[in-house]
């Protein structure tokens, strides 16, 4: 599976001096890097491909990180979930890619 999940803390110490929320985003995507899942971070999402144990443990523990920085954390999820299909993190968008050639 492929989950695409945003996080957004409000107060606490996860905002930036400029307001911008980097630090508690930092802290989410150090969880995913470390997990050692195929990851990708854009400016709105972490995409993270797996299983659907081990993809969802990693959400969580990234939105624990997140929480220790603020009292509030908003989570959205988006979930391709197709089993027996691997490598679709880079797989899907290849594919696309093949047929603006």
């Amino acid at each position: 599976m492929i989950a695409a999940f945003s996080l957004s803390p409000s107060g606490g110490t996860a905002v930036d001096d400029d307001g911008g929320m980097s630090v508690a985003v930092a802290a989410a995507v150090r969880v995913v890097a470390e997990s050692g899942l195929p990851h990708q971070t854009t400016a709105m999402f972490t995409y993270v491909e797996g299983e659907w144990d081990e993809v969802m443990d990693v959400i969580k523990r990234a939105t624990d990180a997140v929480g220790e920085l603020a009292p509030r954390v908003g989570l959205v999820i988006k979930a391709d979930i197709r089993p027996g299909h691997i490598d679709e993190l880079t797989g899907k968008v290849d594919r696309v890619m093949r047929h603006l050639s």
